[in-house]
C-alpha cells in the first residue's frame, strides 16, 4: 500500500442555477489574454446537450481516454506510440476551434463613437482571432437552457444510447446544469499521451499541471483527454489547462470557481488513496465495475493502519487531519451519493457529482402529487427510468443501480428532514430504507443544505494565516510575451493571469480592477466604482495591508511600494513552478521547484 493524497472536488448539481458566475470569474482570472480567447477552464453545460466542445463525449470520434487491448492491458484509445508518432504532425482526432466555438466580440467603438446619423449605429461581431467580421453560429454555452432547439440537443452522444421513446420523453421532461473543470485524474490520459512529458501530476496534492518550458505544442494531450479540458494557446504554441487554482489552494483558499459560486454547490477536500491500486482498478474488464473499483482505491483516513502508512509516506499530520474532516470523503464514501463523471474513460476522475433529484420532484409536482413525500419519490425514481438511465450513462457507465441508490438517499433526506423542520414526528422507516441512521441523514442534510464556508472547503495549508494578505500574485506565463522559448517566469510580462483590459474598452476611471486570483470574498475595492467615479485598487490601505506603504490622492488613486495594490512600482519575489507560473511572495528569494536552487530576485510592477 502506497498512500498518496489528492485534492478533490464534489459538485451538488441540485444547487446549480446555471448562472455561469464560476465560468466568468475563472475566465477573468486565468484565460483573459491573447491566445486563449476560446478557452474556458470552467464551463457550465445544459444537459441534455452537445457540450463544450461539441460532442466531446463521443470517444469513437475523438479517441480520448483509455481502453483495454486484447491482453486486457490499459492502452490509450488514440493508439499505440507508433501510431501517435505517425500522426504527430497531422493529428486527425483533434478538435478545431469551430468545434469549441469561434470567439468573437463586437465593434463597440463604432457603436459608441459613430457620428450623428439618421440610422442607429451597429456593433458588428468581430472575430477575436482574425479581427475580421464574423458570423456567430455557436458558443461555449449555446445549448444553455436547451436554447439550441431539439435538432441540436438531439445530437447529444448520450441520447443516442437510449431508445427513441426514451429520447422523446426525455426532451419533454427535464434538464439540468453540469459545471465542468479538469478532473485532475488519478490516471490522466493527457499526461500519458504527451510526447514531451510536459504534463505531470504533483505528488503533494495530485493537481495535474503543464510544464510550459517542456511543452512543445504537439497537442497529443488535447486528443488524449476525454473531457477535452486541455487547450492549445495559439499565441504561445503551448498547452494550457485548469490548474485547480494552485496559488490559492496552496495558502488554504478555495478555487476561484468555488469562491464565487452563487449556489454554494462545490466542496473541496482531501482524499487518501492507494497509488499501487490505481492501475488494477482502471483495468477491470466491465466498464460498470469501474465506479466500485475506484471506490476501492480510496483509503479510510480514520483507519490507524492507513494513518501509519500515510505518515511513513511523508504525508504531514495536518493533511491527515484534513483528510479525516474532508467533506468530499463523506459525500463519496460515507454517504455514497457523489458519482464520477464518465468512469468508462478509465482515467479515475477526481471531480465527482451529486446527481440532481429536482427533475424527479418537478415531474411529481406537475402531476399533482406531493413531490416531497418519501413514498412518491421512491416510486417516481423507479418509474421514471428516463432520467435515471441518462444519469447512469453520465456517471456510472450505464449502471442504473448506484444512480438509483444515490437518488433514493437524497429523496429520503428531503422527506425525513421536512417532517423534522415542520415539527412532525419523523418516520424512522425512511432512513432504514436507504441503509442510513437518522443521525447520518441529519449530518448529510447539514453538509448539503446549510454547511458553512469552512465546512465546504477543508483545505490544508501551512500558510493559511497569511492567505488573505497575498495581494498582487504574479502568475505570468513565461511565454506570454513575444520572443518564443528561452524567457523565464521572472521576465516582465505584457499580459498577466489577472483581470486585464485586453481590448482597451474600459474607461480610464475603471482601469484599476480587482484581481480575482487572490480575491477572498471579503474585499470590495475594485468591484464597484467609488462615489466620485474613480476606482478601486490603488488605496493606501491596500498597500499597507500587503506589507508596503502608499499614499492616496483625493480621487482615491494611490501610489505604493512593497507589495501594495497601488499604481507605483514594487518588488515581488516568486517561486518558479513547473508550469512556468510565478507566485508573488511578501519576502524571500524565489526558489526554482525544478532545480531547488535560489533564483535571482525579480522586480515587477505592483498591481
Amino acid at each position: 500500500m502506497r498512500v498518496m493524497a489528492q485534492l478533490s472536488m464534489v459538485m451538488n448539481l441540485d444547487k446549480c442555477i446555471g448562472c455561469h458566475t464560476c465560468s466568468v470569474t475563472c475566465k477573468q482570472a486565468w484565460t483573459n489574454r491573447g491566445g486563449t480567447e476560446y478557452v474556458w477552464f470552467n464551463n457550465v453545460e445544459t444537459r441534455p446537450g452537445q457540450g463544450y466542445p461539441r460532442q466531446y463525449q463521443d470517444q469513437e470520434r475523438w479517441k480520448g481516454g483509455w481502453t483495454l487491448d486484447r491482453r486486457g492491458r490499459l492502452t490509450l484509445k488514440s493508439g499505440s506510440r507508433l501510431k501517435r508518432l505517425l500522426n504527430i504532425f497531422a493529428n486527425p482526432d483533434l478538435p478545431t476551434v469551430s468545434d469549441y466555438y469561434d470567439p468573437w466580440s463586437y465593434d463597440y467603438d463604432n457603436l459608441l463613437n459613430a457620428p450623428a446619423m439618421d440610422t442607429t449605429p451597429v456593433a458588428r461581431p468581430k472575430s477575436l482571432i482574425t479581427g475580421q467580421d464574423t458570423k456567430v453560429t455557436w458558443g461555449a454555452n449555446w445549448d444553455d437552457d436547451l436554447g439550441s432547439g431539439p435538432e441540436q440537443v438531439g445530437r447529444d452522444p448520450l441520447l443516442s444510447k437510449l431508445s427513441e421513446q426514451v429520447k422523446l420523453e426525455f426532451e419533454q421532461t427535464f434538464m439540468f446544469y453540469l459545471p465542468r473543470i479538469c478532473e485532475h485524474c488519478l490516471n490522466p490520459a493527457c499526461a500519458a499521451a504527451c510526447p514531451s512529458g510536459a504534463i505531470y501530476k504533483r505528488a503533494e496534492d495530485g493537481i495535474v499541471l503543464v510544464d510550459q518550458d517542456r511543452c512543445r505544442g504537439w497537442r497529443q494531450c488535447v486528443t488524449g483527454c476525454p473531457y477535452k479540458k486541455v487547450y492549445f494557446n495559439h499565441k504561445t504554441g503551448k498547452a494550457e489547462k485548469c490548474t485547480f487554482c494552485y496559488p490559492r489552494v496552496e495558502v488554504g483558499m478555495p478555487t476561484v470557481c468555488s469562491e464565487t459560486c452563487v449556489g454554494r454547490l462545490r466542496y473541496i477536500g482531501v482524499m487518501l488513496y492507494d497509488a499501487d491500486a490505481v492501475l488494477e482498478a482502471a483495468s477491470v474488464t466491465d466498464p460498470k465495475d469501474l465506479y466500485p473499483s475506484q471506490l476501492g482505491v480510496f483509503l479510510n483516513p480514520h483507519d490507524p493502519r492507513v494513518v501509519a502508512a500515510a505518515e511513513a509516506a511523508g504525508i504531514s499530520p495536518e493533511w491527515i487531519a484534513v483528510a479525516q474532516d474532508s467533506p468530499v470523503y463523506k459525500l463519496i464514501v460515507d454517504y455514497q451519493i457523489a458519482l464520477p463523471l464518465h468512469p468508462e474513460y478509465r482515467t479515475m476522475p477526481m471531480v465527482w457529482y451529486v446527481p440532481p433529484l429536482s427533475p424527479v420532484v418537478d415531474v411529481l409536482s406537475q402531476t399533482g402529487h406531493d413531490g416531497e413525500r418519501a413514498g412518491n419519490l421512491f416510486g417516481a425514481i423507479d418509474a421514471l427510468r428516463i432520467p435515471v438511465e441518462y444519469l447512469a450513462e453520465l456517471f456510472t457507465a450505464g449502471d442504473v443501480g448506484p444512480v438509483r441508490a444515490a437518488l433514493q438517499r437524497l429523496a429520503a433526506m428531503r422527506s425525513f428532514m421536512r417532517s423534522i423542520n415542520l415539527g412532525q414526528e419523523p418516520d424512522l422507516s425512511i432512513p432504514d430504507a436507504v441503509r442510513l441512521a437518522p443521525e447520518e441523514i441529519e449530518a448529510m442534510y447539514r453538509l448539503l443544505a446549510i454547511a458553512k464556508y469552512e465546512h465546504r472547503y477543508v483545505i490544508p495549508s501551512g500558510a493559511t494565516s497569511r492567505a488573505h494578505e497575498l495581494d498582487s500574485l504574479a502568475t505570468g506565463c513565461s511565454l506570454d510575451n513575444d520572443g518564443g522559448p528561452g524567457m523565464t517566469a521572472f521576465d516582465v510580462m505584457a499580459e498577466k493571469f489577472h483581470l486585464t483590459d485586453t481590448n482597451g474598452a474600459a474607461p480610464d476611471q475603471k482601469s484599476q480592477r480587482i484581481n480575482l486570483l487572490d480575491w477572498d470574498g471579503s474585499r470590495t475595492e475594485g468591484l464597484l466604482p467609488t462615489r466620485n467615479g474613480h476606482g478601486g485598487n490603488g488605496s493606501a490601505a491596500d498597500a499597507d495591508r500587503s506589507g508596503g506603504s502608499g499614499t492616496a490622492d483625493a480621487n482615491g488613486n494611490g501610489n505604493g511600494n512593497g507589495n501594495g495594490n497601488g499604481d507605483g512600482n514594487g518588488n515581488g519575489n516568486g517561486a518558479h513552478h513547473h508550469d512556468g507560473d510565478a507566485v508573488g511572495l511578501p519576502a524571500g528569494n524565489g526558489t526554482d521547484r525544478t532545480t531547488g536552487e535560489t533564483a535571482p530576485e525579480p522586480t515587477g510592477a505592483a498591481r
